[in-house]
């Protein structure tokens, strides 16, 4: 098994990267061979300054994620900190982690606030978490999760004649080595509620983990993100734009490094 693999994200078909500011120095991002950045919300202490945002707009089209329900971001409320984003800078209109929100930003109505974060957007990005009909409703680019059912679904969506942007946002491991995949989505991947409810409640969500429970999380790290050698990931990414997705954002699970071109 590989222990690097020797490709970057454009060479497996990926066209954008999603980058969580907690994680990586944005000001390393311009050296990716990508076309376009979302940058992730994770709390208002990880959320770039503007001139950050700004500069990376030189090199990409970027898209910020802004969560409605969250003061700073409600369009209905606070948003003093949207009104900073630099007008280069497009945006990823979501409901928002509950984690990331109190709980009086948990109570607040998406719908409304959806609808008035949209209004004079030209080209606006939904994320359909948990949302999907209200996504649907405020149209614009769709910006859905990776799951093994995703190609068929797209594909049933643009038979049925809908033709609204799809993008699809994908954790992504460019390696055949099994523990490297799970040190880097196990966790992810054992957050989803099928996954959840198919392991031993003190089953390990990493490479430490053994026997059946290993085989379960790793099948739903390959369901739930790009992760596998560089030939595997580019053949699903091709599926899913076969299927009509527009879009595939891929995160880079173990950092820029695994990814930036060598």
């Amino acid at each position: 098994m590989s222990e690097l693999a020797a490709a970057t994200l454009s060479e497996v078909g990926i066209d954008a990267a999603a980058l969580k500011p907690s994680e990586v120095d944005l000001g390393r991002a311009p050296a990716l061979d990508v076309d376009m950045v979302t940058v992730d919300y994770e709390g208002r202490e990880h959320a770039p300054a503007p001139d950050l945002l700004a500069d990376l707009a030189e090199a990409f089209e970027v898209r910020a994620t802004v969560p409605v329900r969250a003061d700073g971001f409600d369009p209905l409320g606070d948003e003093t900190v949207r009104a900073r984003l630099p007008e280069a800078v497009g945006e990823v209109l979501v409901a928002g982690n509950a984690a990331y929100l109190d709980g009086s930003e948990r109570r607040r109505a998406v719908a409304p606030r959806l609808d008035a974060a949209s209004a004079g957007l030209a080209d606006p990005w939904v994320g359909t978490e948990g949302i999907e009909r209200l996504a649907l409703a405020v149209g614009g680019t769709q910006f859905d999760l990776l799951s093994r059912s995703t190609a068929r679904e797209v594909d049933a969506l643009r038979t049925a004649g809908l033709d609204l942007p799809l993008a699809v946002y994908a954790p992504t491991v460019l390696t055949d080595d099994e523990d490297a995949v799970l040190d880097a989505v196990g966790a992810y991947a054992a957050r989803r509620s099928r996954v959840r409810r198919a392991l031993p409640d003190d089953a390990p969500r990493d490479s430490t983990v053994e026997g059946d429970a290993r085989e379960t999380l790793l099948d739903a790290c390959r369901e739930y993100a790009l992760a596998g050698a560089p030939e595997t990931v580019a053949d699903r990414v091709g599926e899913l734009r076969a299927a009509g997705v527009d879009h595939v954002v891929g995160y880079p699970a173990r950092g820029l490094d695994a990814v930036l071109p060598q």
